[in-house]
Formats: C-alpha cells, sequence, structure tokens
C-alpha cells in the first residue's frame, strides 16, 4: 500500500477505489399472468389492483366502474392518474375494494392504480408523483373520546 503524503494524492486514491455511482434503474415488477398489481388505501378503504394491457376495462367488485360508482365525480377521481399518464384505453384494470364508504373506496382505488401503473411502467413514476396520485392519504376519523358526545365534541352545558 502506498504512503499519501498531499490532499491531491488522497482525492486521487479515493478516485480510483470508488466505482462511478450508477443511477437506480427502475425495474418492472409484474407476476406470473403479466399483470402489475398494487395495494391503494384511503380512510378505512383498502383496494386491491391490478393492471394489464387491454382494451381500458375497468372492473371494481365485478361491476364496470361506472355501475360501481355512480356518482360522475367519483368515476373522475377513478380515472385521475390514467389521463394523467396519458394512458386511455391501453390496460385493462381490475380491483377489488372493501372498508370505507363510497368516497374512500373511489380514493383507494386510485392509489392503487397509480402504484400499479408505476410497476408495470417505472417511467411513469414522475408524471404520477407530480400529481401527487402516489401519496397516500393518512387522514383518518379521529376516534371518540370518553366523557364526550363525540371525538372532541363535548355534552350541552346546563346550569341547572
Amino acid at each position: 500500500m502506498a504512503e499519501i503524503n498531499s490532499l491531491q494524492e488522497l482525492g486521487e486514491a479515493t478516485q480510483a477505489a470508488a466505482p462511478e455511482a450508477e443511477a437506480p434503474r427502475l425495474v418492472q415488477k409484474l407476476d406470473a399472468h403479466g399483470r402489475a398489481y398494487a395495494t391503494g388505501k384511503r380512510k378505512n378503504a383498502i383496494a386491491r389492483v391490478w393492471v394489464k394491457p387491454g382494451t381500458g376495462k375497468i372492473t371494481v367488485n365485478d361491476k364496470a366502474f361506472d355501475q360501481y360508482f355512480a356518482r360522475p365525480v367519483l368515476q373522475m377521481i377513478l380515472q385521475q392518474p390514467i389521463v394523467a399518464a396519458n394512458r386511455n384505453g391501453q390496460y385493462d384494470i381490475v380491483a377489488t375494494v372493501t372498508g370505507g364508504g363510497l368516497s374512500g373506496q373511489a380514493g383507494a382505488v386510485r392509489h392503487g392504480i397509480s402504484k400499479a401503473l408505476t410497476h408495470y411502467e417505472p417511467e411513469l413514476r414522475a408524471v404520477l408523483k407530480k400529481g401527487g396520485f402516489l401519496t397516500r392519504d393518512s387522514r383518518v376519523v379521529e376516534r371518540k373520546k370518553y366523557g364526550r358526545a363525540k371525538a372532541r365534541r363535548s355534552f350541552q352545558f346546563s346550569k341547572r
């Protein structure tokens, strides 16, 4: 081992020792059937989502998504990541969702679709992350406390 006497020699020695740092490569994550799987969550709803190439059919709990989510706002929420990624009509999406109400379920499916799309096409991550679709909305209902009517609401006070 050679003796290092100056800062310049130290810099040259560390450059030679350290290999070039390679950027992390994006890897596609698919199951045996060629589908990408992800879990989405919102409030108390949990959605399991599978994405595969197809004609753009979206199925939620064995129903067409526009039949399961009757309100147009919920249908729009569901399609946001697909529209943002500009992948309309390119993927078939199958989702099973449990828990919570319809609004939470729509948010959970949206989160699951976003994650599954990044598993299928990792280069979409930047677009979906910028839109905020990959972030899990962690807001949940606050629990009820004893001695209170609800989480924070007190019982009505009466002087009598």
